[in-house]
């Protein structure tokens, strides 16, 4: 997920980890990672129960639901993520992109469409989930209020306003940014894994016999027992691990020490003993199977405890949504999306960044799925499907590292992909099942976003090809203007363009309707290299043409903000040196209009064209003094 302090899928304060202090990085990435999966014990007990054919009403249902619980946090987070995955890092980062990158450098190009696609479909997916998770968890927790001492039935019809009013209020600060309550954040989920095990430790002695959920053999009897229904009680049982990703997402935030010790000493723990515990409890008291866990507070704490849960909820949610900004950031770095307004909300962490379309399309959907929903168990049926299928993304990815970056044999990668891969594809297909119920919305949203990045990469590799068939290349200009030498302007003249082998279309216009050429010209070009952050050192590259031309390139890595003005000071430590203020930026400005002639059908042209028309300033989103800048424009059919 991300770091609601700023650290949005491990894209800040990596260079700042090793300053702090190992305790400190494991408390604050429990607020940060942990969040989600902390949230789980509110209703994945629960719901797995009610799919069960009994109802959760028996002995061997309970043992078995717990059984599969214990067997899903040990299999999926513990050993998958913790022991394997998180090995397969790209340059200190992880998340789905991330390992896309780094899967793409492995295969250089071989097999890589694949890969590409895969990366996009998890990129999607992580937006499913981004939606889901606040409504998901902040109904389930408020839901509290229904079963509240004494006040119970007067609360319970302000649920739903009260959850909308908490997410409206969580996504209205977002752009004010969260360093300031981020430090917070850890302590307060420390707090609430503390008391998970502590309600859990207590209410174990309600039936001690609940320790034999620790054997497998109850997980299968009780899916043998259900049949066809076990499927559906895998989809509850997953709730339990939603969330685990994010291990893999913000190592490169934390780094893996602090991650692994916060997951074994301190959260799985307390995870463990707050299921078992609402096992016991549903053993000695049936009846609680309907809401076991705030079944399980006592009456003299179950306020604070309530109040506690929401700041949990609250917290989680805040990290799926500053991973949303964070993937976004990703995603437009690697040309999956197009450019997009991304701020900043600090002057010193690079990371801490707010997208307000992304904000405000997370908050529509979020009350649009709250709306349609209306309870936590409705919403629980749409949830799983979007993280599930994320999961098996990574674990398809898993598969090239394993044989081109790890160099094992092929059988080797495929067993151990493979076994990862079964488990992903039997909760993939339990998900599946709660389609009609819910599991749709994220599909839906899925497919959307696949469909735009796919139709916003191929357009632009279009665009792109045209262009480079119709320019000039920076070879045959030189030669021509040695023939036949243009005006001169005093000053610098620099041209943006993403192939710096091709004459600019701004340079070209320039040079036919202005009729002049600056005394220093050069061509600028921005690349995202395929790692998360490129070394100050290797940030520019500087390639003379000629004693007209220099070419110019700026590096940073796919997590990383271009800053252009910034990255040019670097320019006079290596030799070039132009005065800024008497610099002109030079952008060429393509109107694209559809073509039936063109590589996509006329609707997905529309559709490119529309990304396009909404595409942020390359002006702002490369920090170019706006007063410096000349756009030259012309018209292309795609």
């Amino acid at each position: 997920m991300a770091d609601p302090a700023g650290a949005p899928n491990g894209a800040e304060g990596t260079h700042h980890a090793p300053k702090e202090g190992f305790l400190a990085l494991a408390v604050a990435s429990v607020g940060v990672v942990f969040g989600d999966i902390g949230t789980s014990p509110l209703y994945a007990m629960r719901v797995a129960l009610a799919n069960t054919a009994s109802g959760g009403a028996d002995e061997r249902t309970v043992l078995g639901v717990v059984s599969l619980i214990t067997w899903a946090l040990i299999l999926i987070v513990t050993i998958k993520y913790v022991v394997f995955l998180m090995r397969a890092d790209n340059k200190g980062e992880g998340g789905t992109l991330a390992l896309m990158a780094l899967a793409q450098r492995l295969l250089k190009g071989h097999r890589s469409a694949g890969v590409f696609f895969l990366g996009v479909i998890g990129a999607a997916l992580f937006y499913g989930d981004g939606v889901l998770t606040p409504a998901v968890s902040v109904v389930s927790a408020v839901e509290g209020l229904k079963i509240a001492p004494g006040v119970g039935e007067a609360l319970a019809p302000y649920v739903l306003p009260i959850s909308v009013g908490i997410l409206v209020a969580l996504f209205m600060v977002q752009s004010k940014g969260t360093a300031s309550v981020g430090k917070f954040f850890g302590p307060i989920t420390v707090a609430w894994f503390l008391t998970l095990g502590a309600l859990g430790a207590y209410h174990i002695f309600d039936d001690p016999s609940i320790v034999r959920g620790l054997l497998p053999h109850y997980g299968v009897l009780m899916l043998l027992d259900n049949g066809v229904l076990g499927f559906l009680i895998l989809g509850g049982v997953f709730l339990a691990v939603t969330g685990a990703e994010a291990l893999y997402a913000d190592m490169g935030h934390f780094g893996k020490g602090p991650l692994r010790a916060a997951w074994l000493y301190l959260v799985l723990p307390c995870l463990l003993l707050n299921y078992f515990g609402q096992g016991a409890l549903v053993l000695a008291h049936p009846e609680a199977r309907t809401n076991p866990f705030f079944e399980m507070v006592p009456e003299q704490v179950y306020w604070p405890v309530l109040l506690l849960a929401t700041a949990g909820t609250i917290i989680a949610s805040q990290a799926v949504i500053t991973g949303a900004f964070s993937v976004t950031q990703q995603a437009v770095s690697l040309g999956l999306l197009p450019r997009i307004d991304i701020r900043r909300t600090s002057e010193t962490q690079a990371g801490q960044i707010f997208v307000p379309q992304v904000n405000i399309m997370l908050l529509l959907g979020v009350l649009g799925l709250v709306a349609l929903f209306q309870t936590s168990d409705n919403l629980t049926a749409a949830y799983g499907i979007a993280v599930t299928g994320a999961m098996l993304v990574d674990t398809l990815l898993f598969f090239v590292i394993i044989r081109h970056l790890w160099k094992r044999p092929l059988w080797q990668a495929a067993l151990g992909a493979g076994f990862f891969g079964v488990i992903d594809v039997v909760f993939v297909s339990a998900n599946l099942l709660k389609i009609p119920q819910g599991a749709w919305a994220p599909l839906v949203l899925g497919a959307a976003l696949v469909l735009i990045m796919w139709t916003w990469t191929r357009g632009a590799r279009i665009l792109t090809d045209k262009t480079r068939r119709d320019s000039v290349s920076m070879a045959e200009l030189a030669d021509i203007l040695k023939a036949r030498a243009p005006h001169r302007a005093p000053g610098t003249a620099i041209f943006l363009t993403s192939d710096p082998d091709t004459a600019p279309v701004a340079l070209m216009h320039n040079l036919k309707h202005n009729k002049v050429l600056h005394e220093k010209n050069i061509i600028l070009t921005v690349q995202t290299a395929e790692t998360p952050r490129v070394k100050e050192a290797d940030r520019i590259r500087i390639e003379p043409l000629n004693e007209d031309f220099k070419k110019v390139i700026i590096t940073y890595g796919f997590m990383e903000s271009p800053n252009v003005p910034k990255a040019l000071g670097l320019c006079r430590k290596a030799g070039l040196k132009f005065d800024i203020m008497a610099t002109s930026f030079f952008l060429g400005r393509r109107s694209v209009v559809p073509s039936a002639q063109s590589g996509m059908p006329l609707w997905q042209d529309r559709l490119f064209i529309f990304l396009m028309k909404n595409a942020a300033n390359p002006t702002d989103f490369y920090k170019i003094p706006p007063g410096r800048v000349v756009e030259l424009g012309t018209q292309v059919t795609v």
